[in-house]
C-alpha cells in the first residue's frame, strides 16, 4: 500500500508535465503567423488661408477707463437756508443745462434789491438837483459876465456834478449786484451733467464758496489710453483731425460700440508703465441726444477696449498672427500642395 502511494506521487507530476509539453508543442505547430499590412503615413492637418497683396490700415488697440471731459464742483455763490431741492438731485441724476438743482431762501436778497433800488433813486435825485443848480448858476454867470468863462469850476457845480454822477453809477452797480445775488439763490446746472455726489437737503444752511457736491458733463466722455512709443507713432492726436477710434464694451455675450476720436496726447509719460498716453473723446456717451436702440450708457469708471485707426500700409499681405512661425517665417503651400518655408518682413 505504501509503495503504491509513493508510485503515484512520483508518476503523476511527471505525467502532467509530459502532457503539458505535448500540448504546447501541438499549439505551437498549429499557430498561423499574422498577416503583414502596411500602415499609411499619418496626415498632418493644415489650415490654409488664401492671401493677397493690398493696402492695410493699422489698428492700434488699448484699454482705458471712462472719465468726464468736464467736471465741476457744485458751489453756491450766496449763503442761506436751502428751501427747495430738485427731485433728481441725487448721485446719478441727470440734468440739462439751466435746470434747477436747489434753491436758497431769497427773502433777504429781495430786500437787498429794494434797498439798492431806493439808493439809486436817491442818487439820481441828488444828481438832478446838482444839475439844476448848475444850470441856474450858468445863467446867472452869463448875465453878469457876458462872453467870459468862469475861472473856478465850483461856480458851475462841476465837481458836485461829477460826484453825483459817480454816486448814481455806484448805486446802479449795487442794484445790479443785488439782482445777481437774488438770481444766485437758484443754483442751476452749468451744462448737461450727471450728479456724481451731493450733500444738500431742505433746511440745510449753505455758505458761499463751500462745495456741496460734484457733477460731470454728459456731452462728452474721455478715455485715457496708454500706448507704447511704437504704437503712438501710428496714431494721430488732434482735436479736429485725430485718428478715428472705436470704443467697445462687452456685457455678457453682447458687445456695444461707440465712435470716438483721438483728440490729444498727454505731455508726460506714465511713471509706472513708461507708456505714452492719448485721450479718446466720445460724444453723447449717455445717449441723451440720440434715438438709437437700447444700449447702456458709457458711464464713468467703465473699463473699455479702444481701437484707434492708424496709418495705411501700402502693398502688404495680412496673415493671421498664428501663421508666423519662430524666426519670422511662414509656410506657403505651392501649386503641388507642398509646404515651402519663406522668411517674411514684419510690417506691423
Amino acid at each position: 500500500m505504501i509503495s503504491k502511494r509513493r508510485f503515484w506521487r512520483v508518476t503523476l507530476p511527471l505525467l502532467i508535465l509530459v502532457t503539458g509539453l505535448a500540448a504546447m508543442r501541438l499549439m505551437i505547430a498549429a499557430r498561423r503567423p499574422p498577416e503583414r499590412t502596411e500602415a499609411p503615413a499619418p496626415a498632418v492637418p493644415v489650415e490654409v488661408v488664401t492671401v493677397r497683396v493690398r493696402d492695410h490700415r493699422v489698428m492700434v488697440w488699448g484699454t482705458g477707463t471712462v472719465g468726464p471731459a468736464r467736471e465741476a464742483a457744485i458751489t453756491p455763490q450766496v449763503s442761506g437756508r436751502v428751501v427747495r431741492v430738485a427731485p433728481g438731485f441725487r448721485a446719478g441724476g441727470l440734468f440739462r443745462r439751466g435746470e434747477l438743482l436747489f434753491a436758497v431762501e431769497e427773502i433777504d436778497y429781495r430786500a437787498a434789491v429794494e434797498r439798492a433800488r431806493a439808493a439809486l433813486a436817491q442818487a439820481e435825485l441828488a444828481l438832478a438837483q446838482v444839475m439844476g443848480k448848475a444850470r441856474v448858476a450858468a445863467d446867472e454867470w452869463a448875465k453878469e459876465n457876458p462872453g467870459r468863462a468862469p475861472a473856478d469850476p465850483l461856480v458851475l457845480y462841476e465837481p458836485q456834478q461829477a460826484k453825483a454822477r459817480a454816486d448814481v453809477a455806484a448805486a446802479r452797480a449795487a442794484l445790479a449786484q443785488a439782482r445777481r445775488d437774488l438770481e444766485r439763490t437758484r443754483v442751476t446746472a452749468p451744462f448737461d451733467c450727471v450728479i456724481r455726489e451731493e450733500n444738500v437737503d431742505v433746511g440745510q444752511v449753505v455758505r458761499a464758496g463751500e462745495a456741496v457736491g460734484r457733477l460731470a458733463g454728459t456731452g462728452r466722455a474721455e478715455i485715457v489710453v496708454p500706448l507704447s512709443l511704437e504704437e503712438r507713432m501710428h496714431v494721430r492726436a488732434d482735436a479736429r483731425q485725430g485718428s478715428r477710434a472705436r470704443v467697445e464694451l462687452r456685457a455678457g455675450p453682447r458687445v456695444f460700440r461707440w465712435d470716438g476720436r483721438v483728440v490729444r496726447a498727454l505731455g508726460d509719460v506714465d511713471p509706472l508703465g513708461r507708456m505714452v498716453r492719448v485721450v479718446v473723446a466720445v460724444d453723447d456717451p449717455y445717449g441723451l441726444a440720440s434715438s438709437g436702440g437700447p444700449a447702456p450708457a458709457l458711464a464713468l469708471g467703465l473699463l473699455v477696449r479702444v481701437g484707434m485707426e492708424g496709418e495705411v500700409l501700402r502693398n502688404v499681405i495680412a496673415v493671421p498672427r498664428r501663421a508666423v512661425r519662430a524666426g519670422g517665417v511662414v509656410w506657403v503651400a505651392d501649386s503641388a500642395d507642398k509646404l515651402r518655408i519663406r522668411a517674411v518682413e514684419i510690417a506691423w
